[in-house]
């Protein structure tokens, strides 16, 4: 993949985070976000514990000749939301707002239905649980942008950790939500931009129903455990991948066992 810092929309820029592995693509993206006249920037997910990166982000906000109004987490996974805290210090102690309270600073959350305003912005919240039970969806109708988090990526798929369930109706959800207010591209928490949404959401679809049509299959050949499904379904995949694929099973077979 190329470097892909400056990526981004007329409002939406990223900043890439130094922590490239199999889980995390090319790295987390941290996206800076502010009306073209405003002297305030909203941060969706700062990265990682990496003073070097947080600096940097802050640097890229302040050098167009703003402040940091506001620290937003898709979700709490430690490559989106460990440096929030010492970010948010760095920044003069702004509030950091997330749907689970374990990582907020400050009183307010984020829940479906909220629009956050700061610097003029208006970033559109939508609960959009699977891939964990705290991830959020961020429309930016002013660019026609979505930001996904890891409930889509800009290649490759997401590992589903919450129910499948809710993954599927998220998937469903942001398909017709794209639809309907005729999105130009999806900013997503890892990897290159999506132009094509609808393409994009289609694949995720497909491909899932794909992956559970091939679970069926290999309980109704003999496989029992998560592991054993992984071992026929997975067996081209790389096998440091395993353990997550494994993780991305059991919640296929939750689903198909009604949990």
């Amino acid at each position: 993949m190329t470097e892909i810092d400056g990526m981004g929309t007329e409002r939406a820029r990223c900043v890439l985070a130094p922590n490239p592995s199999a889980m995390t693509l090319d790295g987390t993206n941290t996206w800076i976000i502010a009306e073209p006249d405003s002297e305030e920037a909203v941060v969706v997910d700062p990265g990682p514990e990496d003073r070097a990166h947080l600096k940097r982000v802050l640097d890229t906000v302040e050098a167009r000749g703003r402040r940091v109004g506001l620290v937003l987490l898709t979700h709490g996974h430690p490559d989106h939301s460990a440096g929030a805290g010492t970010f948010a210090r760095l920044a003069g102690g702004v509030k950091v707002r997330a749907l689970d309270p374990r990582h907020r600073l400050g009183d307010e959350g984020l829940a479906e239905g909220d629009v956050v305003t700061t610097g003029g912005l208006e970033l559109r919240i939508m609960e959009t649980p699977g891939h964990s039970d705290d991830s959020l969806t961020f429309w930016l109708p002013a660019d026609g942008a979505v930001l996904t988090g890891d409930t889509v990526l800009g290649y490759g798929t997401t590992v589903v950790e919450g129910r499948l369930g809710d993954y599927l109706a998220s998937l469903d959800r942001l398909r017709r939500f794209a639809a309907d207010v005729e999105a130009a591209v999806i900013l997503p928490g890892h990897g290159p931009k999506l132009d094509d949404p609808i393409a994009a959401l289609d694949h995720y679809i497909d491909h899932r129903r794909e992956r559970l049509a091939q679970v069926e299959a290999a309980v109704a050949a003999g496989a029992r455990t998560a592991r054993e499904v992984v071992e026929r379904v997975y067996a081209d995949v790389d096998r440091s991948l395993w353990p997550a694929a494994e993780a991305s099973v059991q919640s296929q077979l939750d689903y198909l066992n009604g949990r």
